[in-house]
């Protein structure tokens, strides 16, 4: 199955504060916020949803379609991720705006503040789904320029693709009517937990309602694991990997995410493509940066093995054989 990731892509600017945010919070003072933290590090490195899900995929080999807007100095960027497997003949670039930057304060509990330039990626709206040939089997609609989330869901529908909605961080730019018009007939809807109860908030809908609009909910739980729910049957949740050491939690979710869709490519089942999710996020969360991670085939399995067992190890790993090792 081809999949088309659609979303953001941008360079992330990531810098890491020695102590907790929390501590310097006043909690009457809210209202009125002025703080600079002093950062100990500063690392510039490639992101954006779209580009980060579409790079795990590669890294598999699944050979996805990136679909968003970026600005005349992708370059580089773009060699980087065809060298990765991605095809990025459906990226719109952009005449008049740079690439989008994604700037992040992480601090010593992984908590972090964050800021985003959109650029070119407001442009994504001018992108119709309906010019890929082929067309794919599953559109990823991750967080991108609003207007163009909207219009990608309304072309899937219209002609007839199956698609992942990922709203992530722009659900809180999405209003009620906007965020029910997103997910409505998805097949599949991502969400991390704090994003789901903001998603039951911003849509009015209890959560049997947003079981009956989407195929399957998948909220992930960080050290938790993953929680995947579909109506009529009982949760199931699976455990995350345990003992990592995390170096840097941006880019963690969309590897889940790429890890995740892979499986349900090879025809594997939820729990498998949630271990199989969860095993590439705990690559991810050990090096610094979005695309810094290598899914080594070998790798996966051990800690596949590792933590959700033989049997499991070896039906995902029959379908990583074939996964390039780039790097």
């Amino acid at each position: 199955m081809r999949i088309a990731v659609t979303g953001s892509i941008a360079t992330d600017h990531l810098m890491t504060f020695p102590g907790r945010i929390v501590d310097q919070l006043i909690p009457d003072r809210l209202d009125q916020v002025s703080l600079s933290f002093l950062a100990d590090d500063l690392e510039i490195r490639r992101g954006g949803v779209a580009a980060n899900i579409s790079y795990g995929l590669g890294g598999l080999g699944l050979d996805p379609v990136l679909v968003g807007a970026v600005g005349s100095d992708f370059g580089e960027y773009e060699v980087w991720l065809k060298e990765h497997g991605v095809d990025t003949g459906a990226v719109h670039v952009s005449a008049r705006r740079q690439t989008a930057r994604f700037v992040c304060l992480t601090d010593q509990d992984a908590n972090q503040i964050a800021a985003f330039y959109a650029g070119a990626m407001t442009e994504a709206r001018d992108i119709d789904l309906g010019r890929l040939d082929p067309l794919p089997g599953l559109v990823v609609v991750a967080p991108d320029d609003p207007e163009a989330m909207l219009r990608h869901t309304a072309r899937c529908r219209a002609l007839g693709i199956p698609f992942a909605a990922d709203p992530s961080q722009q659900l809180a730019r999405l209003d009620g009517h906007q965020a029910r018009t997103l997910l409505t007939g998805a097949r599949l809807l991502f969400t991390n937990e704090y994003e789901a109860t903001l998603l039951l908030e911003r849509t009015g809908w209890s959560r049997d309602d947003v079981l009956h609009q989407a195929g399957a909910w998948i909220t992930t739980l960080g050290a938790d694991g993953v929680r995947i729910e579909t109506a009529g049957h009982p949760a199931l949740t699976v455990p995350a990997v345990a003992g990592v050491c995390t170096a840097d939690p941006t880019g963690a979710g969309d590897a889940f995410r790429a890890g995740f869709l892979a499986a349900l490519a090879w025809d594997l089942d939820s729990p498998h493509a949630a271990r199989l999710g969860c095993a590439l996020a705990s690559l991810a969360l050990a090096e610094v940066g979005s695309q810094a991670y290598t899914p080594d085939p070998a790798r996966l399995t051990a800690v596949i093995t590792e933590t959700y067992g033989t049997a499991a190890a070896e039906t995902i790993a029959a379908h990583l054989g074939g996964a390039p090792c780039r790097r």
